[in-house]
């Protein structure tokens, strides 16, 4: 809709009574976030564009599918669209998939989000990996200029195996020792002024000197300026 079409609309809005604005407000509520889903998706594809199996850069249109444009590779002939191999491929529903970002945000369980989103705790549980494993690639491959990095420490979870080491504890638990030990796995998170942010799980206990080097001096730029609380490594300098 152009621009004044769209103000002509707005104007006769204002006209409404009471029972015909509750009743657009209740339609407006209940439309889909299909098309936005489409559009974030397509959008996200243009900015990379490459065919998902031989990495051409060349490809023409190729019909629709499931509210995806398709596409197909002038290189290798094969056709595809958006999400062809991502951890999003083959996924349904994807009306509901920023509400369950939304649950996401929120932290609700999967069988909370799937009573909120109407679907079945099997599809969240999918779309929880599915998406985890997506941001996990969203990743910057360099950090440049001040980079601040710190690290939290988490109570090591062995969910799902069949062999512990240690005594089993309800969910959340404590340590059995005090301050930080071999008990906690340690998450290093860095980021630059620009807020493009990395993590690394670089294992149980303190952090130490050699971790910091192994992990932040491949993706610091040359010119970058690590901020780390009294922290020394290899080749660069960094304090408060």
């Amino acid at each position: 809709m152009k621009a004044p079409e769209f103000l002509e609309l707005v104007s006769v809005i204002n006209q409404l009574d009471h029972h015909q604005r509750t009743l657009l407000a209740t339609t407006l509520t209940q439309l889909s976030d299909g098309p936005k889903v489409s559009e974030l998706i397509e959008t996200a594809f243009d900015a990379k564009g490459t065919c998902p199996y031989c990495m051409h850069t060349e490809n023409h249109r190729h019909g629709m599918a499931n509210g995806l444009q398709r596409y197909r590779c002038k290189a290798c002939k094969k056709t595809f669209n958006a999400l062809t191999g991502t951890p999003l491929a083959h996924l349904r529903y994807k009306a509901k998939w920023l509400d369950y970002l939304d649950a996401i945000t929120h932290s609700l369980t999967v069988r909370q989000a799937a009573s909120d989103l109407d679907v079945h705790r099997n599809t969240t549980f999918r779309w929880r990996h599915r998406f985890l494993a997506w941001i996990k690639q969203d990743r910057p491959n360099i950090l440049h200029g001040i980079t601040e990095a710190d690290e939290t420490y988490l109570l090591e979870s062995c969910k799902g195996s069949r062999k512990l080491d240690r005594q089993p504890r309800k969910r959340g638990g404590t340590a059995s020792k005090r301050g930080i030990s071999n008990e906690q796995v340690c998450i290093l998170i860095a980021r630059d002024r620009s807020k493009q942010t990395v993590d690394f799980v670089t294992g149980n206990g303190a952090i130490t000197k050699a971790i910091l080097t192994a992990h932040l001096k491949p993706i610091l730029d040359a010119d970058a300026l690590p901020v780390h609380h009294l922290c020394y490594f290899d080749g660069y300098k960094s304090g408060l």
